[in-house]
């Protein structure tokens, strides 16, 4: 039980009074008789505070998925078994890493029936984060008193990347709106692909692999499956060392490389590809391939928690794991920062890698960096900034011209481009079979 604002008020004013008081001859009695009779409201207002509080219950009502940087909606049912209003100040249990506006927040909790309160919240961190128990503070009779209680539940729930986007993407995938998202889908030249099955079909599918007979026969839509379509292996290596920490835009470039993971692993599935990701940094983060479009919330729950560390990548050994670990042939992308050194740690782990299966390496390209070579300079710190990214972009250049001399394929985009960069690379290798 704490004083509440009233009381200080009523207290600072009555010895302000009383202090006038004693200036007057006599007069200190009813400045004494003033504080006594503040002195008996205020205990009497705390024992009925003490005796009258009732009981509350809360109960968070969250969104299915948190996404990382985006605004949602988090909702509180509070009820009490009381008999009279209770004139409240509710502050909720919101994790450390959130920007939540909203509270403290006044009102009134009325007997025997439920008040809902909602508020906005955004994380700026991925993984598992905690609400903890939500504080009530409950105003007495009088308003002289506030007593602190404790209600609802501590929960934890999962923050994951954005994948808004994605799904925004994938739906534009389909057939008559590939153009409007930027993919293109080539059909696979000089191979022979045999006929497996029929199956139903999927988002994603040509409708030149609809079957007609069945699909009238079956009423809902049919496709062929090929034999190529259904051995084919994607795997992701994401580099999570310290040079994907850099900033891009307000996001990490780790999680733009999330994002664009998350868009291509959605396309493959779609085009009966498995997908597999193998993490590396400090350790190896193996999530073996799968298949079909239902596997995407195990992707999401697989990724969801992924962090960068602060130690450099070792290359050598994420190449040893995923030649121990993937024995068939697949396409293999290395998504990563490259820097002037690049070509030096990547050439042996690479050539590893060329001997089994078809290596692609995805960077993303810095935005700010663009924007500083393309920026007018107006003074020698310009100038010297402009200098900086010069160099930068012609090292990038040479290391990509080191890539195409080992033979490996490279994607290098901003982070606006490289989503989609990335699935056309995809979609372009396998329709000219070098998967």
């Amino acid at each position: 039980m704490i004083p509440g604002r009233r009381l200080l008020i009523l207290a600072t004013l009555m010895v302000g009074i009383s202090c006038v008081l004693v200036a007057v001859p006599g007069a200190m009695f009813y400045g004494y008789a003033l504080l006594a009779v503040l002195g008996v409201v205020a205990a009497v207002d705390l024992l009925s505070a003490w005796k009258m509080t009732p009981s509350i219950q809360m109960r968070r009502v969250l969104p299915g998925r948190f996404a990382l940087g985006v605004r949602q909606v988090v909702g509180l049912v509070l009820r009490q078994d009381g008999r009279r209003t209770l004139a409240i100040e509710l502050f909720d249990g919101v994790p450390d890493r959130s920007d939540v506006e909203g509270f403290p927040w006044h009102g009134q909790l009325p007997p025997a029936q439920d008040l809902h309160v909602r508020y906005e919240i955004g994380f700026d961190e991925r993984g598992e984060v905690p609400f903890g128990r939500a504080c009530v503070m409950v105003d007495s009779p009088l308003g002289l008193w506030q007593r602190r209680l404790w209600v609802g539940d501590e929960e934890v729930v999962k923050v994951y990347p954005n994948y808004k986007p994605v799904l925004d993407m994938a739906l534009l995938a389909m057939d008559s709106r590939r153009d409007e998202m930027g993919l293109r889908y080539m059909r696979r030249a000089g191979a022979s692909r045999e006929f497996l099955q029929l199956r139903d079909y999927q988002l994603g599918d040509g409708l030149n692999t609809v079957d007609w007979k069945a699909t009238s026969r079956f009423h809902r839509l049919i496709s062929r499956e090929y034999e190529e379509q259904r051995n084919q292996t994607l795997i992701f290596m994401l580099d999570s060392g310290r040079r994907m920490r850099a900033m891009d835009h307000g996001l990490p470039q780790f999680d733009h490389c999330l994002n664009a993971i998350l868009l291509v692993a959605y396309v493959a599935l779609n085009q009966g590809t498995q997908v597999g990701v193998l993490g590396f940094g400090e350790g190896v983060n193996w999530l073996p391939p799968v298949k079909g479009v239902q596997a995407m919330p195990r992707l999401l729950n697989h990724l969801f928690n992924a962090e960068t560390t602060m130690s450099p990548s070792d290359y050598d050994e994420a190449a040893t794991q995923l030649m121990v670990r993937q024995k068939r042939r697949a396409m293999v992308v290395m998504l990563t920062n490259l820097r002037g050194e690049s070509p030096r740690e990547l050439l042996r782990p690479l050539t590893v890698l060329k001997q089994k299966h078809h290596v692609v390496v995805a960077s993303l390209r810095e935005q700010r960096v663009e924007e500083m070579r393309n920026a007018a300079v107006g003074s020698a710190a310009d100038g010297v900034r402009a200098a900086a990214a010069h160099l930068y972009v012609a090292e990038r250049r040479k290391v990509a011209a080191e890539m195409d001399a080992l033979g490996v394929p490279l994607v290098d985009a901003t982070a606006h481009d490289f989503p989609v960069a990335l699935a056309n690379r995809y979609l372009a290798d396998r329709a000219r079979g070098a998967m």
